[in-house]
């Protein structure tokens, strides 16, 4: 982390403001807190830090827990920086990772949908304030010090280990913080290429295609180490994030040097069960060297980082998919074995875990496709077929008994969206066999925009699991229900963080999941508990 020259109590809070203003402009209607004070001087591990007090929430972002991993450590793991003594002024959010685009067709619906979620979703100083020097986390607290320990919640942002950041709107940790007692931390690490590309082989650090989880793992060791001082307990530390942050929990907990630095987990609709072959990952890797015409980690270092990202992203790179395939790698170095296949793995035993998914995943991919609302019968068949195979015209008959109302184009969200639930149960199911409890819940409530064609889509759930179902009107509206829904679905979080169990005031009781009773939570302005919920689908996506 950079040290700046001391800089006095007004300049900070006018520093505080000017931001404020600045984010203000770019989005009207994002909720401000506007800082009070200076923080007291925290004593970290690598040097002095100093944050913002706003509404009552000690706030610092843009703490650095690695060293720049550029040049030659491009492409290795994780260093710790180097320290320093002048206070750092943890202010405003370090870079984020440089990205890969997004997959989600949505926003190019003709509509209110798109920015709707660029409200919450997506962050101006994102596109602007990219960088290989990433590695940078945000922490927010109710009160500095070791006098009270309160549950840490590290979470771990989605984009399929390929674009997103920790600084996106919908993360913000305020209300968490001041709502329920915990203390929050964020974490930008290297994506893509920059973090999973696979240099056993040709002349890298063992362990290469796993950089951008040890990241992770650095940042845990950096709460580990940290958190104390900042009010939690490095003790009871609760690992989440939602579809690729979900697999990236998924992950670490059958990653060895993660073990002890975790206490329990949550999963949201990214279940990862299986990471790439090495084979498979040597073979993209090989791709890589010829599109760039290099021939080894040396060379690859000495590319311009722009050049990399095409690479990455090239058709030969893709994997059919943006480049998709960029994942964690089972290397037998870092990640040892497939983290929930064939079984749940054996170091996490003791972590309870709560999964679960979005009841219509794939509206946030299909909406605003050029066949959407035009689909016919025949088609829908069609079109399902070379990802189902013979299964896909069962399970397009389960879906007209469970929703005989929906169109072609929704059958086919329905089914597509069966991955995540299928995958999630899978889990579950695995998870069940093992020592600490998993609980398994469906987000069924839907967004109202654009008269509600949406539905419940992938990443709904997280401005209401954060407390924040204010900072996003547009996609959520601000019916008084919806803004209950987020207490309850923040509460369960918070619950699950302080004692390994989600109960909480306000929702039905919530029993463990096991493979007899498939007790499942679905969320909505009311909610229920359901066994085994689509037991239709989910026995034929077994069969």
């Amino acid at each position: 982390m950079k040290t700046r020259p001391a800089i006095n109590r007004r300049q900070l809070l006018q520093m505080s403001a000017g931001l404020a203003m600045s984010s203000a402009l770019v989005n009207t209607a994002r909720a401000q807190w506007i800082a009070s004070s200076t923080t007291a001087v925290v004593k970290t591990t690598n040097g002095p830090v100093r944050g913002l007090v706003e509404d009552g929430v000690q706030t610092f972002r843009g703490l650095r827990y690695g060293a720049p991993p550029v040049g030659p450590l491009r492409f290795m793991a994780p260093r710790k920086p180097q320290s320093w003594t002048q206070v750092a002024e943890a202010l405003r959010y370090g870079p984020s990772a440089i990205q890969l685009s997004s997959g989600g067709s949505a926003v190019n619906y003709p509509g209110t949908v798109g920015p709707a979620l660029g409200q919450i979703m997506t962050s101006p100083e994102d596109i602007v304030r990219q960088s290989e020097d990433c590695l940078f986390l945000n922490v927010w607290t109710p009160q500095l010090g070791a006098a009270k320990q309160r549950p840490v919640m590290v979470w771990f942002h989605g984009g399929g280990f390929n674009y997103g950041s920790g600084s996106w709107p919908t993360y913000n940790g305020h209300n968490l913080a001041r709502n329920h007692d915990v203390v929050l931390v964020t974490v930008n690490h290297r994506l893509n290429v920059f973090g999973y590309l696979c240099l056993d082989k040709h002349g890298g650090e063992a362990g290469s295609g796993n950089a951008g989880q040890l990241d992770l793992v650095a940042a845990l060791e950096w709460v580990r180490d940290n958190i104390e001082q900042f009010g939690g307990d490095p003790g009871k530390v609760t690992i989440f994030g939602q579809s690729g942050g979900g697999a990236k929990v998924s992950t670490l907990l059958a990653t060895p040097a993660a073990k002890g630095l975790v206490k329990r987990a949550i999963i949201q609709s990214g279940p990862g069960l299986r990471g790439e072959t090495l084979e498979s990952a040597t073979a993209q890797t090989e791709a890589m060297l010829r599109v760039l015409g290099v021939k080894d980690a040396q060379g690859l270092r000495e590319v311009p980082s722009d050049k990399l990202l095409a690479a990455a992203a090239s058709r030969e790179n893709a994997g059919g998919v943006g480049g998709l395939r960029w994942r964690p790698v089972v290397d037998n170095v870092v990640l040892p074995v497939n983290p929930f296949d064939p079984t749940a793995p054996a170091q996490s035993t003791d972590i309870p875990i709560i999964i679960g998914c979005t009841k219509d995943e794939q509206t946030l991919y299909n909406v605003g496709q050029p066949w959407w609302g035009k689909l016919s019968e025949a088609e829908l068949t069609d079109k399902l077929k070379p990802q189902f195979g013979a299964k896909a015209e069962p399970l397009i008959a389960a879906f007209k008994q469970l929703r005989p109302q929906d169109s072609p184009s929704y059958l086919y969200t329905g089914v597509t969206s069966t991955t995540a639930f299928i995958g999630s149960i899978t889990l579950a199911e695995r998870k069940a066999q093992q020592q600490a409890p998993v609980y398994m819940y469906v987000w069924e409530w839907g967004a109202p925009v654009d008269a509600g064609i949406m539905r419940a889509p992938h990443t709904i759930e997280m401005p209401f699991v954060f407390d924040n179902v204010e900072l996003g009107p547009m996609l959520l509206g601000a019916a008084a229900s919806t803004k209950r829904l987020g207490k309850l679905a923040s509460s369960a979080w918070a619950a699950f963080a302080r004692s390994g169990d989600p109960n909480t005031a306000g929702l039905p009781n919530w029993p463990k999941y096991t493979a007899t009773s498939r007790a499942t939570m679905m969320f909505d302005v009311t909610s229920r508990v359901v066994n085994d919920p689509y037991a239709a689908v989910r026995e034929i996506l077994q069969s």
